[in-house]
């Protein structure tokens, strides 16, 4: 083996980030334009047109999801453990929403009714809101602590409930998902159309980019008062995985004691109000590509300044402090992570490869003419 368990622990959890960036880039946008549909499409038209911007690719920008699904099954399986058990009816939600996407890209063009293609339009909207929405909640609950525990055979025990997920700061980091996708989603539609769709998107990309922005100001702000989670006993990075061999303590701040030890992590949540600028420039001065690329890395940086902040916890416990899981004791085998560690390697990049020759061949714009002269192949 060429790596030992501490470092293939860390490259899992780069792996686990990266994977959730993905899908928060590839699959945030169409969730994104699923949002604005309802409000950008003033015709059924213009609907289709935004509707076939999306629909050649959007089934596969959800690989993202069931890949970071996969791998926090195969790579930490206690923390997927838990996760699903505290998110369990979230996550229905979020998922029985999603199921709504496939039937309204299958199904809205099948009557020419108005009432038909309205009621898949708003189905659309909410595949589209409650994921975007839902997926925050979720991080923002990891940052508050989910209460849990171990029994002594390692049974995990649940307190929760789905209105206790729905606390001030969960919420937050809810919106924040929620406008960063409906964000990214203009810019996408400001690549892929011509006015008037052009030119709403571009108003959106204004609105939604400094939503986004304020709203991860507050949450900054917040931060310092957040109980934060911090390890008071001896690390053993390569030590056999067991959640409650450790010392933890909560306490106002300490999510900020990585960006203390690590001044130079400051410039990710900077870099998000960098890029976040510079996503609104390019925007209103016409030049949607490079916006994309900006609203893409605004994107990174908000997620990568919660990963900072947790690292090395994946999943605090709000009631047992020594049940929190992190990167040290949730993680499979050491032979589980390697074999899994060549698997990534080899596939990875093949559904890059793919996914950018996709893009390429789907690339120009969506408009009105395009939909009419193809009405019966079109979404």
């Amino acid at each position: 083996m060429i790596f030992d368990y501490e470092t293939l622990r860390i490259i899992w959890w780069a792996f686990l980030g990266i994977l959730i960036i993905g899908f928060a880039i590839m699959g945030g946008f169409d969730l994104g334009v699923g949002v604005l549909l309802p409000f950008l499409g003033k015709t059924d038209e213009e609907r289709r047109v935004i509707l076939n911007s999306v629909g050649p690719t959007w089934e596969g920008n959800q690989v993202w999801l069931v890949m970071a699904g996969a791998a926090l099954f195969a790579a930490w399986p206690t923390a997927y453990a838990v996760s699903f058990s505290s998110f369990y009816f979230a996550l229905l939600l979020a998922l029985f929403a999603l199921f709504l996407r496939p039937l309204g890209f299958d199904y809205r063009s099948k009557l020419t009714t108005p009432m038909w293609r309205e009621n898949w339009d708003r189905a659309l909207f909410v595949g589209g809101f409650v994921p975007a929405l839902v997926l925050g909640i979720a991080f923002g609950n990891l940052l508050k602590g989910i209460p849990f525990h171990f029994e002594n055979d390692m049974r995990i025990v649940y307190f929760g409930n789905l209105l206790g997920l729905l606390n001030p700061f969960a919420l937050l980091a809810g919106l924040i998902s929620l406008s960063m996708f409906i964000m990214h989603g203009a810019v996408y539609l400001q690549i892929k159309t011509i006015d008037p769709i052009n030119s709403r998107a571009k108003s959106s990309v204004l609105i939604f980019t400094m939503i986004t922005l304020v709203l991860f100001a507050l949450a900054g702000g917040w931060i310092v008062t957040l109980d934060g989670y911090h390890i008071t006993s001896e690390i053993f990075p390569n030590a056999s995985s067991n959640p409650i061999a450790k010392f933890v303590k909560r306490e106002p701040g300490l999510w900020l004691d990585n960006y203390g030890h690590l001044p130079g992590l400051w410039a990710v949540p900077i870099s998000a109000f960098i890029s976040g600028g510079m996503t609104l420039v390019l925007s209103r001065f016409d030049r949607p590509g490079s916006a994309f690329v900006f609203s893409c890395i605004t994107i990174s940086a908000i997620i990568l300044t919660a990963g900072g902040s947790m690292f090395p916890f994946i999943i605090p416990s709000s009631i047992s402090l020594n049940s929190s899981l992190t990167v040290w004791d949730a993680s499979s085998s050491l032979r589980t992570l390697n074999v899994m560690f060549w698997v990534t390697i080899i596939f990875l990049p093949l559904i890059m490869i793919y996914t950018s020759w996709v893009y390429r061949v789907f690339r120009g714009k969506v408009t009105v003419d395009h939909i009419r002269k193809n009405n019966h192949t079109l979404y």
